[in-house]
This record gives C-alpha cells, structure tokens and sequence, in this order.
C-alpha cells in the first residue's frame, strides 16, 4: 500500500502543465467557485459558532477557580470540532456538485494518456452530478461514523496524537475516493466503485493526503487544490485501472504519451 500511496503523491507532479497543455481550467470556473464560497462558508461558521459551543461546555465547569481558563480552551476546542465536521462536509459538498465538470477533465486526461477514451457509459451531467452526490453522501456519512469517535480520542493526552493522525487518514481515504470516481464512473456501477477503491485504499490515501493538507493554504487553497488533486487523481486511477487490464489499451500507445507527462 505504501508504493500506491507513494505514487498517488507523484501523481501531482506536472498537473499544473499538464492543465494548461490540454486547456483544462476553463473546466474549473465554477468548481473553483463552488469551492471557494463553501470554504468562505465553512470558516465563517466555525469562527461564529466557536464562543456559542465554548460557553455551553464551560457551564459544565461548576467551580469558580479555572472557571475563565476552562472556558478559553472550551471555546477553541469548540471552534476546532466545527472547524473540522466543516472541513468534512465542505469537501463532499465541493465533490459532489462539481462532477459534472470533472468528469470531461477526467476524460481528456484519459484520452492524452492512452490515445482513445471510453465513451460507452458516458452519462448525461444529470447523471453524473446525481452520482457525484450518491457518492459522496455514503463517503460522508462513513467518514462521520469514523471521525466523532477519533475526535473524543484526539483530546486524549499523549493518545491524542495517534487520534489526530488517524482523523487525517480517514479525511484523505474519502477525498481521494471522490477524485478518483470521476474517472471510476465510466467503467465501474456504484457497488463495483466502492470495491474498487477498498482494493486500491493506497492510491485514494496519497492524493488525499496531498488534498487536505493543501487546503490549509489560506485563500489559493480552495482555490487550487480541487482542480490539481482531480488531475493527479485521474492520471494515477487511469493507470491503476491500466494495470488491472480494466483498460485494454496497447502498452506501446500508453508509453508513448506517457511520456509526454514528464
């Protein structure tokens, strides 16, 4: 899994090229925009609703003496478990309602790599978008299952840490399974996708490792990272998808315009 990982990180060298070459950023437009005013959002709300959260648990704190230290760490814990439940539900949403542009960048980025694209199951942008919220709403709500009980376990002393680095695994596993599905959705139904990526968790991990840590960029991280991670993705899931013979592409067409990446 580690080799997967490794090579889903390597997956993000070149996309900036890689976009221009092929044209791509005018497929972003409204994906960025998406992006950036959920995130806008996202963050307004943990700022808001921090001292909310804070003064209901420091009620907790019936003694006088700390009652104002008590409070101050309520206050940023309580920002940081929005800030966190915010970061989950922006990713998905973002996911979910840009499939329908993905899904073309996916395709170009098939067809430079290997020549040809499969269109047999290509779906209308209805379709798509509606799986793109199928999707992520079942990557949510497993992530949700995941992440309230690693967050009680992140505010552990000491076991706290393994809580955090866990939390940022599980972020990355369903970031980067919604990337790859826009390329997953010409070939595989939604059962077959879910098997797929439980088969190839590595190469979901390393581009949503990649993913979550660039949106902590302020402002050009929700500008940025969507359209980079969705190019890695594709490139590095076309490749995975190569070798498990789902595509049957000649090698000597795939080597070829491999090559062009680099």
């Amino acid at each position: 899994m580690l080799a997967a990982i490794y090579n889903a990180i390597k997956a993000y060298l070149g996309t900036f090229s890689l976009i221009s070459k092929l044209k791509l950023w005018k497929y972003f437009a409204i994906p960025i925009l998406i992006s950036v005013v959920a995130g806008c959002t996202f963050m307004a709300l943990a700022y808001t609703f921090s001292d909310t959260i804070g003064q209901i648990v420091a009620k907790l704190w019936v003694w006088e003496w700390g009652s104002e230290t008590f409070a101050t760490i309520s206050t940023f814990f309580g920002g940081l478990v929005i800030f966190v439940l915010g970061l989950i539900l922006y990713k998905h949403i973002v996911m979910a309602l840009s499939a329908p542009f993905m899904s073309p960048v996916s395709e170009k980025i098939e067809k430079y790599l290997l020549g040809v694209v499969d269109t047999r199951s290509k779906s209308s942008f209805v379709k798509q978008l509606l799986r793109g919220i199928r999707i992520n709403s079942r990557n949510l709500i497993k992530e949700l299952l995941y992440m309230i009980p690693l967050l009680i376990l992140s505010f552990i002393p000491v076991i706290g840490i393994l809580g955090t680095f866990l939390i940022f695994l599980v972020q990355a596993y369903y970031v980067g399974f919604g990337n790859m599905d826009y390329t997953m959705e010409r070939y595989f139904n939604y059962k077959e996708s879910v098997q797929f990526v439980k088969k190839h968790r590595g190469t979901a991990i390393g581009n949503g490792m990649v993913f979550v840590l660039m949106l902590f960029i302020p402002v050009i991280g929700f500008i940025i990272t969507l359209p980079i991670a969705v190019v890695a993705a594709s490139t590095e899931t076309v490749n995975v998808l190569r070798k498990e013979q789902v595509i049957t592409t000649p090698n000597s067409i795939v080597q070829t315009e491999s090559q062009k990446l680099h």
